[in-house]
């Protein structure tokens, strides 16, 4: 490995650090963001009262029953 050696980074990992060290507070409004979107409470009666009231669908869609 030669003296001088430096890992090499992205040109978008190095955007994504330069962005980081502009605005600290960064990743936790990615955070808050992802908590209103995505980490929800699931009701599991809920979900499974859907599940069970699913219609299978016919393996054909467009064909009709006569």
């Amino acid at each position: 490995m030669p003296l001088f050696w430096k890992p090499y980074k992205s040109d978008v990992t190095q955007f994504i650090d330069s962005l980081k060290q502009r605005d600290p507070q960064l990743e936790e409004r990615q955070r808050q963001g992802r908590f209103l979107l995505w980490d929800k409470n699931v009701d599991r009666q809920a979900q499974q009262e859907y599940n069970e009231s699913r219609v299978a669908q016919k393996p054909y869609v467009y064909q009709t029953k006569g």
